[in-house]
């Protein structure tokens, strides 16, 4: 039996799709991660989403010039604003 190693909810580029789970990313365990990972300081977790959101606009803009991408900010940042 071949065991193969657990495959990371990362994005897939230029696709900007979850290489584990084919999801848009971020995906859930992606959100997750993310949150656990920059759990002391929410302000970098948003500057670093706020990066990736436009560099994923940037290359799926680029894939489907006719069809921009929508709803990237809610994609990207509405769910990792700090609550309350």
């Amino acid at each position: 039996m071949v065991v193969r190693p657990p495959v990371p909810h990362v994005a897939m580029r230029p696709l900007w799709r979850c290489r584990n789970c084919g999801g848009e990313w971020p995906c859930q365990p992606a959100k997750l991660a993310l949150l656990t990972e920059y759990r002391t300081s929410r302000t970098a977790l948003l500057v670093y989403l706020g990066t990736l959101m436009h560099e994923a606009t940037t290359q799926l803009t680029q894939l489907h010039p006719d069809h921009p991408p929508a709803r990237m900010t809610e994609r990207f940042l509405s769910w990792a604003r700090a609550r309350g």
